[in-house]
């Protein structure tokens, strides 16, 4: 926007003729908690009301209407539920004309190829999209700002058009948001989330196997599942599909070491430093052999137990987790989030309905060492289209669906009486005959980039004692993530890591699900001599360098 912020900037004089489409409004709500994050000092900007930190957009030119166009990962809603999501936009957008005089459209890459189509989208480069949801560690973020799809934020731009924003954000945290100096992105930086995995399992189950405290170590977890199959003979241990295999793989790693991934080098996590040294490259699964065999080892006891399907690695169509929810599989593997679902009380969990002792605990992968860290505050974020041709009006909106309660809520949760109501609590409840199929607008909007505690409306169903229970004990215990600034050249690497990957995948599929032939320590030795051909020593050496040029300078 440096393009364009002298332009858009007038005296106060226009401040009486944009008022009437709501520029700077005095009625704008209070934005709670916008003037400071709770990770240290705010981005700074004293001269910005927390109580209106939209009050200086009267000096805006609003004049001329614009559309923003909001891209996002996800398939467009059809039917019934492109017909809610419109209701819920025509309301947005009046509020949006109203204040800045924008409408918003969200402009849909769906999940088939997902990656490919929404950067060959970037690429055009025709000012088709405007908003950006993005992710360092899933959607390219950091290529696509070296490559120049998204636009500069200069602390100016961002003070001026993002105010609550701006102001809301830490120095530290905005500092994790630049590559080469320069800030692109705006990060969901207020909103707790764990996508750290582990499994799911019933805890009164565990109780009975003399697990009082539930399940802590996979030893715990081998003596829950032989206590199930012996107990519970009618009860498929896990309906696992063929894809489980890496996070089994990372789950192992992390509760046998203080391994710490760089996220986004390659799908299988390889390289990483450890807690207690984290800028020197190592890889685990080819370094220490083992603990890998060990972990050979005990998949093959798995695998003999019967705690997946023997076509495990030909199963693609898992019921898995649905089958959980009605006490017909014995633990579900995946992230904590998907625990907070899984352990409370909602409409298709009828396990507690079946069975009011019935509990559901989570074993999270590192729990044994305390090796837990934070999500990445750009695993989820937004930048703006460097083809935009409204940038200044995109952050606008942005600034108002992030912290504006109105346009929060209806954007996150849909109208009010429609889509959810609010209980004598405060908490979020579902109206009678809602459909989640056609009427949840988070499922719609897909609004990943944001997400504000300050303005979250906790759902009644959730377990929020047994929730907030464990991400306390999360708290005590996690780290930071520490390679958000760590932009790897990969160019004359990227074969490499390829190779490496796909090696390591396909011996994985084995060792994971129990499938290799002959013994355990042959199938370690075969894969780490095939990972050596591939090239992982060539590729830690070259990470190795470039962390020293970025960290140890």
């Amino acid at each position: 926007m440096k393009r364009k912020v002298l332009a858009a900037l007038l005296s106060i004089s226009m401040v009486a003729s944009l008022a009437a489409c709501g520029g700077g409004s005095k009625d704008n709500p209070k934005v709670d908690g916008s003037d400071q994050s709770a990770d240290g000092e705010s981005g700074g900007a004293s001269d910005i009301d927390p109580n209106n930190p939209w009050a200086k957009w009267g000096d805006i030119d609003t004049s001329e209407h614009v559309k923003i166009n909001y891209m996002v990962t996800g398939d467009k809603p059809s039917g019934e539920a492109a017909e809610n999501l419109n209701k819920m936009l025509d309301k947005l957008n009046g509020i949006l004309k109203e204040k800045v005089n924008a409408e918003l459209e969200i402009y849909y890459i769906g999940w088939t190829d997902y990656l490919s189509n929404y950067n060959l989208t970037l690429a055009q480069m025709d000012g088709s999209v405007d908003l950006v949801g993005t992710a360092s560690d899933w959607l390219d973020a950091w290529p696509n700002a070296k490559n120049g799809a998204f636009l500069e934020l200069s602390e100016e731009d961002l003070k001026t058009y993002a105010p609550a924003t701006y102001s809301s954000v830490s120095k530290e945290h905005w500092d994790l948001c630049k590559y080469d100096g320069e800030i692109y992105l705006m990060p969901e930086d207020n909103y707790a989330q764990w996508t750290n995995h582990g499994f799911t399992y019933r805890l009164d189950w565990a109780k009975e196997a003399g697990l009082t405290d539930g399940v802590k170590s996979w030893e715990d977890l081998t003596k829950y599942f032989k206590y199930v199959k012996e107990n519970y003979p009618k009860v498929t241990l896990w309906d696992s599909d063929g894809t489980q295999f890496g996070q089994m793989a990372a789950g192992w790693v992390a509760s046998h070491t203080k391994f710490v991934a760089i996220d986004g080098l390659s799908s299988a996590g390889l390289w990483g430093g450890t807690q207690d040294d984290l800028y020197t490259v190592v890889t685990p699964a080819y370094d220490n052999p083992e603990m890998m065999v060990e972990f050979a080892k005990l998949m093959k006891s798995w695998d003999e137990m019967g705690v997946w399907p023997t076509d495990v690695l030909n199963n693609t169509s898992s019921q898995n987790r649905d089958e959980y929810r009605v006490g017909e599989a014995s633990v579900e593997q995946h992230h904590t989030q998907t625990w907070t679902d899984l352990c409370s009380h909602t409409d298709t969990n009828t396990i507690y309905k079946d069975n009011d002792k019935a509990e559901s605990g989570f074993f999270y992968f590192g729990e044994e060492t305390q090796n837990v860290v934070a999500l990445s505050i750009t695993h989820g974020a937004m930048a703006v289209s460097a083809a935009s041709k409204n940038p200044e009006r995109a952050l606008m909106v942005y600034d108002l669906i992030r912290n504006d309660p109105e346009c929060y809520k209806l954007f996150n949760y849909g109208i009010e009486g429609v889509s959810y109501e609010i209980n004598d609590e405060g908490l979020r409840t579902t109206p009678k005959g809602y459909d989640s199929n056609t009427q949840n607008i988070n499922g719609m909007t897909n609004y990943w980039w944001g997400r504000n505690d300050d303005i979250e409306i906790k759902d009644a169903q959730k377990n929020w004692e047994q929730i907030e229970k464990l991400y306390a004990e999360y708290d005590k215990i996690k780290i930071d993530y520490p390679y958000g600034q760590f932009v790897p050249n990969v160019d004359s690497i990227q074969a490499k890591i390829d190779n490496v990957n796909e090696t390591y995948n396909n011996y994985m599929k084995q060792i994971a699900f129990g499938k290799y032939k002959g013994s355990a320590e042959d199938i370690v030795k075969e894969m780490d001599e095939a990972l050596k051909k591939a090239g992982i020593e060539d590729v830690t050496k070259e990470i190795q360098k470039q962390f020293d040029e970025l960290y140890k300078k």
